[in-house]
């Protein structure tokens, strides 16, 4: 297994990141790459990879709620910060329309810049959209042919675009949502959808614990180790075996990311 999405930068992670790794490893995770969410989350990010060389990795990239920070300065620091070793893909970028903390019209303009950003560099792009389809993808499309790879992180949008993204040769990464029966009924019914080469599994910790976790958690803090639980839901609405889609979901996860 290998977790595309964790913010181990977040602050509720502060006394006991280290026990958070090494729970990680004993649950069967073979890696994760660690989110960068703006310049600080970024900076942060990498410096907490360095920590746990050939386990973590980084992103460097500015978040759509946080595009309203983005300026020139900000651009550089990226664009050098994605110059080091383990720092393996531009984002967490993309649109948010749905709360739009930064305006849609900050939140492309960060979004386009960091695609160019991407396809200067040659780098895969950890990607976020939430209500923003089909803008999404129109500001997407144009970038491709000169991006190596790309996933859509934490997918929860409806068929119509699973199938936009899917016919772009994009990665889908999949969380715990899947694993509430409320929310998560739709995301449910499209996981066989995915092909297994480009489905990637993901906690996005500390957030989106799964709802069905028994024993239930005292805390309501997610981390990496409960990788497992996702990988065994994901397993069983798709009728795959989950030891053979762990190991074909870590696959895809170094192909993506150009790892060895």
């Amino acid at each position: 297994m290998f977790d595309i999405g964790v913010n181990l930068t977040n602050r509720q992670f502060a006394q006991d990141r280290h026990e958070v790794v090494s729970r990680a490893k004993v649950a069967g995770v073979n890696g994760m790459l660690i989110t960068g969410t703006s310049l600080k989350e970024s900076l942060a990010a990498n410096q907490l990879s360095d920590h746990y060389p050939d386990y973590c990795w980084s992103t460097a990239g500015v978040h759509p709620h946080d595009a309203s920070g983005w300026s020139e300065s900000c651009a550089q620091q990226i664009y050098q910060l994605a110059a080091k070793t383990n720092v393996v893909a531009i984002g967490e970028c993309g649109l948010d329309f749905n709360r739009n903390f930064s305006t849609p019209e900050q939140q492309e303009l960060a979004f386009n810049a960091q695609l160019a950003m991407a396809a200067e560099l040659g780098m895969p792009l950890f990607l976020h959209c939430r209500d923003a389809y089909p803008r999404f993808i129109e500001l997407l499309r144009p970038w491709l042919p000169k991006i190596p790879a790309a996933v859509v992180h934490c997918f929860t949008d409806n068929r119509q675009a699973l199938e936009a993204y899917l016919a772009l040769d994009l990665y889908i990464g999949v969380t715990g949502w899947v694993c509430d029966e409320r929310r998560g009924q739709e995301l449910r019914e499209l996981v066989p959808l995915i092909p297994a080469d480009k489905l990637l599994l993901e906690t996005d910790a500390p957030y989106l614990l799964p709802r069905d976790l028994t024993p239930k958690p005292t805390s309501r803090r997610n981390e990496p180790a409960y990788l497992a639980h996702v990988l065994q839901q994901v397993a069983i609405l798709r009728g795959d075996d989950a030891a053979e889609l762990g190991e074909t979901t870590r696959k895809n996860a170094y192909r993506l990311l150009g790892l060895r």
